[in-house]
């Protein structure tokens, strides 16, 4: 198996557009924003942001992963089975953490804990990333850079369009994942821009718009299984 990810040149890894060199480059970002954050020394609404910074990330990310890369390693690898169900569980759990972390305020006792333990898991899960999974897709596309290139392009497609909050519930495979993605995403996304908004005419316009999506959405599903 090659060697991580960390370990390797942007030139190994199949150049600036590789999946391998987007999945560092935001593995970074995430590690960044945590020591920012643990850190403690923002003020009280920068660090809610930055907080507000790691969960979208995170969850963008993690679909991503799930829908484009962790697929074609099941499809090539012969362990990507056993490989991607690991990851697979680091994703649901971090799930359950975040899910928690937005019931609780700072005020909340409970709530450092719970940002703790979901930072700890997704250093974890990082790091099983970056030594086993993406170095065993490297292997299993033969380092074919035209190969991690066109996956990076994919990846990074649906990572700008994913949710961008936890849901425990919805599932972590193709195509359940991707049919409940659309939904959810329009919903989350609705949500960041109207908290960032502060209630802005536009913005209001904007979560009806995408309520209304939404509902038309499930109503057409709806109507396809009846029918």
């Amino acid at each position: 198996m090659p060697p991580s990810i960390t370990q390797q040149s942007v030139e190994e890894l199949g150049g600036e557009a590789s999946v391998l060199v987007r999945q560092r480059r935001d593995h970074a970002e995430l590690d960044r924003l945590m020591n920012l954050y643990t850190a403690g020394s923002q003020p009280a609404e920068r660090r809610r942001q930055t907080l507000e910074d790691i969960i979208q990330l995170t969850f963008s990310h993690a679909f991503a992963e799930e829908t484009v890369l962790w697929p074609t390693l099941r499809r090539l690898a012969h362990d990507g089975e056993e490989l991607t169900s690991r990851v697979e569980q680091e994703h649901q759990e971090i799930n359950n953490l975040v899910a928690a972390i937005e019931r609780t305020g700072p005020a909340d006792p409970r709530h450092d804990e719970l940002v703790e333990q979901a930072f700890s898991l997704i250093r974890q899960d990082i790091r099983d990333e970056e030594e086993l999974l993406l170095p065993r897709l490297q292997e299993a596309v033969d380092h074919d850079r035209a190969r991690l290139r066109h996956l990076g392009t994919t990846w990074e497609t649906v990572r700008r369009t994913a949710p961008t909050h936890p849901h425990p519930a919805a599932p972590r495979r193709p195509p359940g994942n991707a049919l409940a993605g659309v939904p959810l995403s329009v919903f989350d996304r609705a949500r960041d821009m109207f908290r960032a908004g502060a209630g802005a005419p536009r913005t209001r316009t904007i979560v009806v718009g995408s309520a209304a999506l939404i509902t038309a959405w499930l109503a057409a599903r709806r109507a396809r299984a009846n029918h």
